[in-house]
């Protein structure tokens, strides 16, 4: 199936720049929304889901889900719940199946680790998205942790939109915000 997609791509010159592209997503994804997350070990997936439950105003304490496979951040206003999984170790759609994501995707927002190819049945719409580490990066050292060395080296982001939730206007206005994050946020800065 042809499905059609929208694209955005944009150079993170630093963890600063990766936090406020993942607040200014976070602010701008509502329930119902699917989001898969692909990148190497150590490329930021869990930290840039950090960044989105600080936009989605969730309860803290986002870490990677690897053991327990998904987790739920229950909202701290009046938002939707935070879901995010990690589907590393799933090996294909019948195994995401076993975690009955339909139950909560309705009323969640549901971040999904490792998730491509596994997980785009449970939406017609949906956003993708690459990080990739720079081609001369520091070989990560324990890859079920990001130190803030590796988290604060330069990466390409690449975000795939897909389905009717994302027409051209709704794009447009995340990518607009996505671009004025990044622009508004000095590097070298840490983000509060």
């Amino acid at each position: 199936m042809n499905e059609a997609s929208q694209e955005f791509t944009c150079q993170l010159t630093d963890l600063t720049q990766t936090e406020a592209l993942g607040e200014a997503l976070g602010a701008q994804l509502k329930a119902g929304d699917l989001v898969i997350l692909t990148g190497a070990l150590g490329a930021g997936k869990t930290t840039l889901t950090q960044s989105l439950g600080v936009g989605l105003n969730v309860r803290e304490g986002i870490i990677s889900p690897t053991f327990v496979l998904a987790r739920q951040h229950p909202s701290l206003a009046d938002g939707p719940t935070l879901i995010h999984v990690d589907a590393y170790r799933l090996k294909d759609q019948n195994d995401v199946d076993t975690l009955d994501l339909e139950s909560t995707l309705t009323e969640s927002v549901t971040v999904v680790e490792w998730g491509l190819g596994k997980v785009e049945h449970l939406s017609d719409s949906r956003l993708e998205i690459t990080l990739d580490r720079e081609v001369n990066a520091i070989a990560v050292e324990n890859p079920w942790e990001e130190s803030e060395e590796e988290l604060d080296e330069p990466r390409e982001f690449t975000l795939k939109a897909i389905g009717p939730r994302w027409d051209s206007q709704s794009f447009a206005l995340l990518k607009d915000n996505l671009r004025s994050a990044i622009t508004a946020q000095p590097t070298g800065e840490k983000h509060a």
